[in-house]
């Protein structure tokens, strides 16, 4: 059975328990489902459905068990794994000390946009599908980066570092 990892926008211990969110993706009938970390990553197995259907299901399931829901970003196991043995910033000659990031996004990327984007320390590298390359030099400014990524592909998106997307993907 495929294996999936739902990335969940905003989620915080504060607002959600992983043990609800667990909750949650086992009534919608996923099975051998996992909580990553506290800010909102689920691995769960499934039978193969279009990412957009599961996005949904989840969605529905945790608006009738917590009466609020999360945007949802779905992605096979085997295509997060398929994006870190690509190497995706090796390319980029990043300073020390710079956080690598994936970005998810929710609709399509708009079609011109020109990349590499540079601002306050942050860097959107590439596009690969729904997928977003980035980087930045943690700072005084941290909001910078968010302000970058929503202004260049809209609010419909989820960001996680490399290291947190390897986690999920192996779970």
């Amino acid at each position: 059975m495929p294996r999936y990892v739902a990335f969940l926008r905003g989620v915080s211990p504060l607002n959600a328990s992983m043990a609800e969110l667990r909750g949650c993706f086992e009534e919608a009938g996923f099975t051998e489902v996992r909580t990553l970390l506290s800010s909102g990553n689920v691995a769960f197995s499934t039978r193969s459905k279009p990412p957009a259907a599961l996005e949904r299901k989840c969605e529905r399931a945790m608006q009738a068990r917590l009466a609020r829901s999360f945007i949802t970003f779905i992605r096979p196991t085997a295509h997060l794994q398929q994006l870190i043995d690509s190497d995706p910033h090796g390319t980029f000659a990043l300073p020390p000390g710079a956080k690598r990031i994936l970005t998810f996004l929710r609709n399509d990327p708009p079609p011109d946009l020109a990349l590499p984007i540079a601002r306050d320390g942050a860097a959107i590298l590439q596009v690969r599908g729904r997928d977003v390359v980035s980087a930045y030099l943690p700072g005084a400014d941290g909001p910078a980066f968010m302000r970058l990524l929503e202004r260049s592909f809209g609010p419909q998106i989820t960001t996680r570092t490399l290291e947190t997307v390897q986690r999920c993907a192996g779970a």
